[in-house]
C-alpha cells in the first residue's frame, strides 16, 4: 500500500528568520498531532509570518467578531439601538456553556451588553439573539461590501449543535470521533465543518480584518472602537495570550472552540506602540473535549512571533 503523502504546511514570511520562526511554530504543532493556519502581522511594518494562511477553516465562535463589527457598525449610524430590550428564553435560545446560554429563566437583554456577552464569555445565546437583529445575509453581505472576502457568514452559532446532534444523536464522544476522521477524508458528516457549508474564514482574512479594526480603516470609527474594547474584554486567556501575561502588554481577542476546532484571533499591544495581529486556527487529530497542551502551542506560536516581529 502507498503511504500517505507527509503533510508539509505552506510556510510564508518576510525574510529568513521570520521563516524559521514560522517553520518551527509548524513543527511544534504537527508534533502535537494538530494542523491549521497561523498567521502574526506588525500592522505598522505589515511584516508577517506564518503558514497555510488561504486555506479556509470553519470558524466556530470567531465568527462573532464580524457579527459584532456589523451590528456595531448599525448602532453607530443609528439603525440599531444598543439599550433595546430583547427577551431571551432558555426554551428556545441557542445551545452553550456560558452566558445566557446557560440561563434556566428567560432574561431581558440590552442589545449592547449581548455584544458584551457574546465576546467577552462567547456566549452563544446572545450572538443568535444579535442574529435575530442583524440577519445572517445581511452580515454576510456587509462583509463583502467591505471588501472582506476571505470571511464567509453562512448560519447561526446553534446551527453547529444541531448539525452534530444529527449526525451524532446526543453522543458528543461520537460526534467528535466524526470530526476527526472526516478532517482526514475531506468529506463532512458534519454540515457546519465542512467549508463548503460553514462559516469560514482564512488566517490571511482574520488579519486583514483585525488591521482594518485597529486602524479604524472599517466600518464607522465609533463601531471600531467598541469593538477593540469589548474584544480586550475577553475572559479566556488559555491560547494566544497564555505566554504573553505581562503589565506591558494587552491582548484583545477572541477564541473559537467545537468539537476538534480550537481557534483563537487576536491583537498583542506593547507599551512601546507595537501592535501585532494574529490568527491562529487549528484542528486537532485526537478525540479530547480539553487539549492544554494544545493551547499552550497555540500560546507559545503567538510569544515567538510576538517576540520576532518586535525586534
Amino acid at each position: 500500500m502507498r503511504a500517505r503523502p507527509q503533510y508539509r504546511p505552506a510556510c510564508v514570511a518576510d525574510d529568513g528568520d521570520l521563516l524559521d520562526v514560522a517553520e518551527a511554530i509548524a513543527a511544534d504543532w504537527a508534533a502535537l498531532g494538530v494542523r491549521g493556519s497561523f498567521l502574526a502581522r506588525r500592522i505598522d511594518t505589515g511584516e508577517q509570518l506564518g503558514f497555510d494562511v488561504d486555506e479556509p477553516v470553519p470558524l466556530a465562535s470567531v465568527v462573532k467578531v464580524p457579527l459584532a463589527l456589523v451590528a456595531l457598525d448599525r448602532i453607530a449610524t443609528g439603525e440599531l439601538d444598543p439599550a433595546r430590550p430583547v427577551v431571551v428564553d432558555p426554551a428556545t435560545s441557542s445551545v452553550g456553556a456560558t452566558g445566557l446560554a446557560a440561563f434556566r429563566y428567560p432574561a431581558t437583554v440590552a442589545v449592547g451588553d449581548l455584544l458584551l456577552m457574546m465576546l467577552s464569555v462567547s456566549d452563544n445565546a446572545s450572538a443568535d439573539a444579535v442574529f435575530d437583529l442583524v440577519p445572517i445575509e445581511d452580515v454576510d453581505a456587509r462583509l463583502r461590501a467591505w471588501g472582506c472576502s476571505g470571511i464567509r457568514v453562512r448560519h447561526r452559532l446553534n446551527r453547529m449543535y444541531e448539525c452534530a446532534a444529527g449526525a451524532a444523536g446526543n453522543d458528543f464522544s461520537l460526534a467528535l470521533e466524526l470530526a476527526v476522521r472526516d478532517d482526514r477524508s475531506g468529506r463532512h458528516t458534519i454540515e457546519t465543518l465542512d467549508p463548503a457549508y460553514a462559516n469560514v474564514g482564512t488566517a490571511t482574512a482574520l488579519v486583514d480584518l483585525l488591521e482594518r479594526v485597529w486602524r479604524d480603516g472599517i466600518a464607522h470609527p465609533e463601531a471600531t472602537a467598541e469593538l477593540r474594547r469589548l474584544m480586550g474584554l475577553q475572559v479566556f486567556t488559555q491560547r494566544l495570550a497564555s505566554e504573553l501575561r505581562a503589565d506591558t502588554l494587552r491582548m484583545s481577542g477572541k477564541t473559537g472552540t467545537f468539537l476538534h476546532l480550537r481557534h483563537e484571533i487576536g491583537v498583542v499591544e506593547a507599551e512601546s506602540g507595537d501592535q501585532v495581529a494574529m490568527a491562529a486556527l487549528t484542528r486537532s487529530d485526537r478525540r479530547a473535549g480539553l487539549a492544554p497542551d494544545i493551547d499552550l502551542a497555540i500560546g507559545t506560536g503567538a510569544r515567538r512571533a510576538f517576540e520576532a516581529l518586535r525586534r
